[in-house]
């Protein structure tokens, strides 16, 4: 359904439309909904997907005949690297399979870093005045958290359909060295679902940097999440860095953790050898191995790579409907009025929706006071500040299908009467952000 815009209404119908968004708020409130869209999870059905875990290993030893339940190897069981080099497109020997959590390798790295310096830096990172990181926005909240929490700064470039603003990520790394690195999530990126394209990475891995070590973090967690069958192949960071003359600038990430068990997957780091040598030899101080027994157990559930493909067509089976929920109730609730935009990902975990400046947070607080629970707004920038106030991140993949059509609903109609208060300035006093 298409509305008039509200920048075309008169004042008599703005005070008409704010009328019918109360009243449909204080039904909706009448309700008593408990939902929850604030963070992406995989739901009880695609967890589901993955019983057969707890049914395995079967033996005990890998392909080498190694005793999986014994210390060692550092880097993994070979065969799971060997898997996901290839579903990652990079070599064996340039993967490390490390525990259930991709966002501690990152940790870890950034740590690492900070105290003893990356392979190819002068010194540690902490003797520095000022260490700085690029963060795309809107971006993944936890990035931002992470940085945060260790004192580093963040500055924001746009993120663009095709990848972050290379040019603008060049014009700053030049001539500050201070900056050290900078965050990209290049397949169906958090939130805004975009695919960084071969030629921005190809920038990105060339690009001259005042900071010799500068360091790309290229978390590509949703590379296998395709929601279309036409599925997007991740841009070859490690060869583009490598043709550059810069193979040690990136750093890939990945994990199973939305496609197995979130909470006891996998978690893989990419980089050149050099890199990989560089962090096992600095996690080898404090570890004498992952869990290998969970290794093996991916390794014999899937089977082979084109196993890990066909088990994610099954995830996308349960969740693409939600995403075509959403589109289709924004569509019919919000379309014509000129007051929201939303993205259709075609993978990823993610919709990135933006309201009228103004009203993000009034919006998330409405939806709190109905019983809908939304990520903050804000969430997807550094420090929680969007500087227009306008960005939410909304995750349906958790709720069941009736749920997302409630919930989505329900945050329509908190987005059309945030937008009719601020076009008549009256503002509630009630479920005030």
């Amino acid at each position: 359904m298409t509305h008039q815009p509200l920048s075309a209404l008169t004042s008599d119908d703005l005070a008409t439309l704010l009328e019918q968004q109360r009243a449909a708020y204080a039904e909706l409130k009448a309700h008593g909904l408990r939902l929850d869209l604030t963070r992406g999870k995989p739901s009880a059905a695609q967890l589901d997907l993955s019983d057969e875990l707890l049914n395995l290993p079967r033996g005990f030893k890998d392909a080498s005949g190694t005793d999986v339940r014994n210390y060692g190897g550092l880097a993994g069981v070979a065969e799971l690297r060997e898997m996901f080099a290839e579903l990652l497109w990079v070599e064996p020997e340039q993967v490390v399979a490390g525990g259930n959590s991709s966002l501690t390798m990152m940790r870890d790295c950034l740590i690492y870093m900070l105290l003893f310096g990356a392979r190819d830096s002068d010194r540690a990172w902490s003797k520095e005045a000022t260490i700085k990181f690029i963060c795309p926005v809107p971006g993944y909240d936890r990035h931002f958290t992470l940085l945060e929490s260790l004192g580093i700064e963040m500055i924001t470039v746009p993120m663009n359909d095709d990848g972050p603003d290379a040019e603008a990520v060049a014009a700053l790394v030049k001539d500050d060295r201070s900056i050290k690195g900078m965050w990209v999530v290049p397949t169906y990126a958090n939130p805004a679902g975009s695919i960084c394209s071969q030629e921005v990475a190809a920038r990105l891995a060339s690009m001259d940097t005042a900071a010799n070590d500068f360091k790309i973090f290229w978390d590509n967690a949703y590379a296998l999440h395709h929601l279309t069958e036409e599925e997007a192949k991740s841009a070859d960071i490690l060869t583009l860095a490598a043709a550059a003359g810069r193979p040690d600038r990136p750093i890939m990430f990945a994990s199973t953790s939305k496609i197995t068990f979130a909470g006891a997957g996998v978690a893989f780091l990419a980089a050149s050898e050099a890199n990989v040598a560089w962090y096992l030899a600095h996690l080898g101080n404090g570890s004498i191995g992952p869990d290998k027994v969970n290794q093996l157990r991916h390794m014999q559930f899937f089977g082979t790579a084109q196993g890990v493909r066909e088990h994610m067509t099954k995830h996308r089976a349960i969740i693409a409907p939600k995403f075509d929920e959403v589109d289709r109730v924004f569509s019919e609730r919000l379309g014509g009025y000129g007051i929201a935009t939303w993205n259709k990902p075609a993978g990823g975990y993610f919709v990135n929706l933006d309201v009228v400046p103004g009203t993000a947070a009034r919006v998330v607080s409405l939806a709190k006071e109905a019983g809908i629970a939304l990520t903050p707004a804000g969430s997807s920038f550094p420090h929680g500040d969007d500087p227009n106030d306008a960005n939410i991140r909304i995750a349906p993949t958790m709720p069941p299908l009736d749920e997302v059509t409630r919930a989505i609903d329900a945050v329509a109609t908190c987005i059309l009467l945030a937008a009719a208060e601020q076009a008549t300035g009256q503002t509630s006093g009630q479920a005030r952000a």
